[in-house]
């Protein structure tokens, strides 16, 4: 099978789909990988190094797309990418397709077989795709929300961690998954006071059985979270409903509750985002204000360390991609169970339930589609 990797194209995002090592990999599974010129550059990632490892380089995105039946990405593609897509080829990336129909409906025009690195699954319930990218957020959210509660970020001028005589900054998670408990290790680390809030009564209790009263646990409502936020100096909102949209855990009026200066931090703004006033937006310009609250939503977060995130992606993406390759798509597909979970859109159909849900598609069920789609 021929593997393309394009180079990536969102404001500021300099991951790349593959490393040198994964390329390898790849070729030695006798497989062919065809790279964009200057597609990691950016991290270290020469073309040399690419080279070296097997991989041919291509001069634009057009002719990785044109060639490559398999295409590995890391963010979703973006319409002028979508228009390259055709029947027969498979995409394999971050898709997030409930909260954005324009994307959902060009790939479904386009035909291809669409994969979702953020709904494959794995044995114990985990995404494990999504995981590391997790990781990396649930850390960089809390430095980037202490960044942005300097005075000269516009934020309030608490320091989280604090000094002697002086108490440490309020750190508020909501949803104590992947990327919550990796802020909430962040926000500890820092000295902050720091509550992380779910839904899940065993999951905090598993919590609590790790940090004990280094944190505080509670119970996930409207009222708790109202409550938190008259105090709460950076809150961190973490929550994930796999492959459907964030549901809106801190509307505007409830802005009104918290000290002037605060930061939101939306980590779910891929899905949607989780506050109402929430809107994406880029490493270029990352916050905005609404009602003297201090709103932080990049949709790439961990694109800001953009050669650790690579590293960490490629990781936990190789062995799917490798049983893609080796077995063809369809097979690879039918044989597991959790590589289907990931399976979105598949030759004009919406096979993923949430996404059809949200955006008002019929749901084809994963094998009922690849069925349709081999007769």
């Amino acid at each position: 099978m021929l593997i393309g990797v394009p180079k990536e194209i969102k404001n500021n995002e300099y991951r790349v789909g593959l490393t040198p090592a994964g390329a390898r990999e790849l070729v030695a599974h006798g497989h062919g990988v065809i790279v964009q010129k200057d597609a990691g550059t950016a991290i270290g990632l020469t073309d040399d190094l690419y080279v070296t490892a097997g991989a041919k380089i291509a001069d634009s995105a057009e002719a990785v797309f044109a060639d490559a039946e398999l295409i590995i990405k890391v963010k979703e593609p973006q319409p002028n990418e979508c228009a390259m897509l055709r029947p027969g080829q498979t995409l394999f990336t971050y898709l997030h397709l409930a909260p954005d129909p324009e994307q959902t409906r060009l790939l479904v025009e386009s035909g291809a077989t669409c994969i979702a690195y953020e709904t494959v699954t794995d044995d114990q319930g985990g995404l494990p795709l999504l995981m590391p990218m997790s990781e990396v957020a649930g850390r960089m959210a809390v430095q980037e929300g202490a960044h942005a509660l300097q005075k000269a970020q516009g934020g309030s001028g608490v320091l989280l961690g604090g000094v002697p005589g002086v108490e440490s900054g309020n750190v508020m998670i909501i949803g104590a998954g992947v990327v919550g408990l990796n802020a909430a290790r962040i926000a500890m680390g820092m000295g902050a006071n720091v509550t992380i809030i779910d839904r899940s009564l065993p999951r905090l209790k598993q919590i609590d059985d790790l940090y004990g009263d280094r944190l505080h646990t509670l119970y996930s409502n409207a009222h708790t979270i109202e409550e938190q936020l008259k105090t709460t100096d950076l809150v961190i909102g973490a929550v994930l409903i796999p492959g459907a949209a964030a549901p809106k855990l801190i509307t505007r009026d409830m802005l009104a509750l918290m000290k002037p200066g605060s930061v939101l931090v939306d980590v779910a703004i891929d899905q949607g985002g989780c506050f109402e006033t929430s809107r994406a937006t880029t490493h270029q310009d990352p916050t905005y204000v609404v009602d003297g609250i201090i709103h932080y939503a990049v949709a790439n977060m961990p694109g800001g360390v953009a050669r650790t995130a690579t590293f960490a992606l490629t990781n936990a993406t190789l062995p799917f991609a490798l049983a893609l390759a080796n077995k063809g798509v369809t097979q690879a597909l039918n044989d597991d169970p959790h590589l289907l979970n990931g399976l979105n859109v598949c030759k004009g159909m919406v096979t993923y339930a949430a996404v059809a849900h949200d955006l008002g598609y019929t749901h084809v069920p994963a094998l009922s589609a690849l069925q349709r789609s081999a007769a």
